[in-house]
C-alpha cells in the first residue's frame, strides 16, 4: 500500500516557507483515501499555484501512485 500522507507532506514541505507548520491527514472515505493539507495561511497561494497549478500537479502524483496500487485518492487543501 502508497503511504499517501507521506508523499503529499514530502511535496509540500518543499515547497512552502514554514515547513513546520505543515499537517497532513488521510483518512479512508467513500472506498478511498481522502488526503487535507492544512499550511500556514501565507503558503496557501505556493500550494494552490498560478491558476491551481501546483496542487494539481500534487493531485496527480497522487491519483497516479493510487492508480499503481489500484486504489481511489483526492487531495484537498483547507484554507482558513
Amino acid at each position: 500500500m502508497v503511504n499517501y500522507k507521506e508523499l503529499v507532506e514530502y511535496i509540500v514541505k518543499h515547497l512552502v516557507t514554514q515547513a513546520d507548520a505543515v499537517e497532513v491527514d488521510c483518512h479512508e472515505e467513500d472506498g478511498g483515501n481522502k488526503i487535507l493539507i492544512r499550511v500556514a495561511h501565507e503558503d496557501v497561494g505556493r500550494v494552490i499555484g498560478k491558476r491551481g497549478a501546483t496542487i494539481n500537479a500534487i493531485r496527480l502524483l497522487a491519483k497516479a501512485a493510487a492508480v499503481k496500487a489500484g486504489e481511489r485518492v483526492d487531495v484537498d487543501i483547507i484554507e482558513d
